[in-house]
């Protein structure tokens, strides 16, 4: 076989039409070997080159000789001294760092492992075994794709709605998917799959994380898998678990089927990828890619550099003090952004990314990299804002261009309606969109990501169902997942026929759906809360690859009531830019008698008083928000102008009478929504006039002229509620004809 020297970048198997550069970095490594394997099920490598080239610590090599669909590995030469940081064993076939398809998933076996199993020395002894039979393997690939006419939605994030889903739970179960795609990347792109989507009003989906990642040991000796995928080790490769044929080549453009076909939509992509740690664990884990090209170099280590720095609870830290580490993960974002055309991305355990030395530095190279970067600045970037590090909790800490999954919110949202004292102050901060967290360096309400579930938790069914975690299922006897949940059961453990508990979290549950989706900021809903999925009282399914986790589609009366109502409070939530605004409400105190934009009021229609704010059993109020008072134009710059909305919140065990507060001449008030019935509200009242609220509810207004404001006849809600659940077309958008790179 031919080998020429090549070239150092880009890092990575690349093939240019005619061969294939291969390029790996390697700073400590004294030989690199490449090794070829003739297939999946090859027991070992049909021919090994040691590479040649040295440039800036990578080695490299052109082999013209290679095409697409060639599996590789690397056999990585050093120093194997873990006393000293360095875990080199050529006995262990490595995964290519840079690896962009998947030719062989890892099986588990105890010659993975750089050291002795059963040596009194443990992780200081040395392993002689080949891995090659069960280590994964990279493929070679032409990652050539016709996109066509794609561009990106470029949705605003002031108009973003964003739906946490699981590429297989979503469609596994869904009636309309063929039972191929069921699933997968296709089934996530299907029709029947779209116009769920589109039904609900979602404007993105951030998929759970799509790299390949590797199914931890422990799991599968107990029949179970990493479900969420929080473990990665290739973080340029699409997962090929999630494609109908797993074959390297046709997982790549199956992913990119499914990226166009939601931008088709106007549905963005953004993916939850997890920088901070890699699938090998702690210093007592497997050698499958990083730890044995060079573990010092691409690790943080401890003080005592035989063990790692573990800011994650995973065993291990990448190295961000490294500018290899940094190229690295810029050069995934870029790769997922410029050839698999994602729209943005949420990093999870973020705080652990900004850590050069010890403490959370929020002007890391990380972001100031991101920042300078043409492409990468331009995309959606969401933080997970902590990590289980000393100083790890950094919601409302984290730079311009950046939003956050805002836990104060999720925190705070489940405490109120919980019907907690004391929380009315801070439920209005988080209400009119977390100024306090996020104003002071320059950004908009819609840095904060609102949501009260997601994947880690309890969904929103549980929510209302479970005092308790209930985790069983897991095999670690309930001690894994958390155990303050701010959930109330609405008065017994679990299922239940008691019509009165039903009917309480029904309602419960329409209240904090309506919050989150007319609260400031971008709201973010957990795919199946919509139908009040159940994962039996499990707050941390990351193993359940099962029913628990799958939506059921088949959906109750009950369940289609709920999604009913869900998409109607997104509607209202489309329709109305009083509830998507750019800007902090005007430098106004949110208590002063001066508000214009908004105001929170007393049941008794009047501001809320400072005794009103203090009082610690105060569980209701009012909030106003001005639709004429807006300050903001749109794209085309004509002002932007809504109707005035008023929320009415009882978080109180008994009813409440709320004065309705005054209006402009000529205006009544249009209740839309009224959180006491999953059923479409239509009642027109005139200002100063009294409602009651039922204990626990929410109820939505909108100013209206009076020859305007006439109350549905029977026929018409019907019409409209019937005109409500079909699919919404994708809103056409002023964007550029082409997005960065080809």
């Amino acid at each position: 076989m031919r080998v020429w020297p090549g070239k150092p970048f880009p890092l990575g198997a690349t093939w240019d039409g005619a061969g294939v550069n291969f390029s790996i970095f390697a700073e400590n490594a004294t030989k690199v070997e490449i090794c070829f394997l003739d297939g999946p099920d090859a027991a070992g490598e049909t021919a090994c080159f040691e590479l040649t080239e040295q440039t800036a610590q990578v080695w490299h090599n052109y082999f013209p000789d290679i095409l697409p669909g060639q599996l590789y590995g690397y056999r990585v030469h050093g120093p194997y001294e873990p006393a000293k940081g360095h875990r080199f064993n050529p006995h262990k076939l490595l995964l290519d760092p840079y690896a962009k398809a998947i030719g062989r998933d890892l099986k588990w076996d105890d010659s993975l492992f750089g050291y002795k199993l059963d040596s009194p020395e443990a992780d200081l002894s040395f392993d002689e075994r080949d891995s090659a039979p069960f280590a994964p393997l990279a493929a070679v690939v032409d990652t050539a794709f016709t996109w066509g006419d794609d561009r990106p939605p470029l949705t605003p994030w002031h108009k973003t709605l964003i739906y946490e889903v699981h590429v297989k739970g979503f469609t596994k179960l869904m009636p309309g998917v063929p039972d191929k795609a069921r699933g997968t990347y296709s089934g996530l792109a299907s029709e029947a799959s779209v116009q769920r989507l589109l039904a609900l009003g979602v404007t993105a989906v951030e998929l759970l994380p799509v790299h390949y990642h590797v199914d931890d040991r422990f799991l599968t000796e107990k029949g179970r898998v990493n479900y969420w995928g929080y473990n990665t080790l290739g973080f340029f490769a699409p997962d090929p678990r999630y494609a109908t044929d797993p074959n390297p080549e046709s997982t790549i453009r199956e992913f990119k089927m499914m990226v166009r076909s939601l931008h088709a939509a106007g549905i963005e992509v953004i993916l939850d990828v997890v920088y901070n740690h890699t699938a090998e664990g702690n210093e007592r884990g497997p050698t499958l890619s990083f730890r044995g090209v060079d573990n010092a170099s691409l690790y943080r280590l401890a003080p005592d550099p035989r063990y790692y720095m573990d800011f994650t609870g995973c065993g291990n830290t990448f190295n961000m003090q490294n500018p290899q580490v940094l190229q690295l993960i810029m050069d995934s974002l870029r790769y997922w952004v410029v050839e698999m055309h994602v729209d943005g991305f949420r990093f999870d355990l973020a705080s652990t990314l900004a850590r050069e030395l010890y403490e959370v530095d929020r002007l890391g190279a990380f972001f100031d990299i991101i920042h300078q970067d043409p492409i990468l600045s331009q995309v959606k970037l969401i933080a997970e804002p902590w990590d289980v590090g000393p100083g790890g909790y950094q919601v409302g800490s984290f730079p311009v261009l950046w939003t956050e999954w805002n836990g104060k919110y999720r925190d705070n949202v489940r405490r109120f309606w919980k019907g907690d004292g004391g929380t009315v102050s801070e439920f209005a901060t988080r209400l009119s969109g977390s100024s306090d967290l996020y104003l002071h360096n320059g950004r908009a309400p819609y840095a904060s990501i609102n949501f009260i579930t997601c994947h880690d938790g309890f969904t929103l069914e549980d929510l209302v169902s479970y005092n308790e975690k209930h985790n069983e299922a897991n095999g670690e006897e309930n001690r894994d997942g958390a155990s303050n949940n701010d959930s109330w059961n609405c008065g017994v453990e679990g299922p239940t026929d008691d019509p009165a508990i039903l009917d309480l979290r029904e309602r419960q549950k329409r209240n904090m759906m309506a919050t989150l989706l007319l609260s400031q900021g971008v709201p973010m809903i957990l795919a199946g809360d919509e139908i009040g999925h159940t994962q039996k009282g499990n707050n941390n399914t990351y193993c359940q690859d099962n029913e628990l986790t799958w939506l059921n589609w088949e959906l109750t009366e009950r369940q289609e009531k709920f999604l009913d109502f869900t998409s109607r409070v997104c509607q209202i939530f489309r329709e109305h830019p009083v509830f998507q605004r750019r800007h902090f409400f005007q430098g106004r105190s949110l208590r002063g008698d001066e508000i214009k934009d908004i105001s929170f009021l007393e049941p008794s229609g009047e501001e809320m008083s400072d005794d009103s704010w203090n009082a610690g059993y105060v569980k209701s109020m009012g909030v106003r928000l001005a639709g004429d008072l807006i300050h903001d134009i749109d794209e085309r710059g004509e002002p932007i102008v809504d109707d005035t909305a008023l929320i009415l919140l009882n978080a109180h065990h008994e009813p409440m009478t709320f004065k309705l507060p005054e209006t402009r001449e000529g205006q009544v008030w249009e209740m839309v929504l009224d959180t006491a019935t999953a059923d479409r509200t239509s009642r027109v009242l005139n200002a100063g006039e009294e409602v009651e609220l039922k204990d626990r509810t929410l109820a939505v207004f909108f100013t209206r002229e009076k020859s305007e404001a006439e109350p549905l006849s029977r026929t018409e809600d019907q019409a409209v509620r019937k005109e409500a659940r079909k699919p919404v077309p994708p809103v056409p958008s002023h964007r550029p004809a082409s997005r960065p790179g080809p």
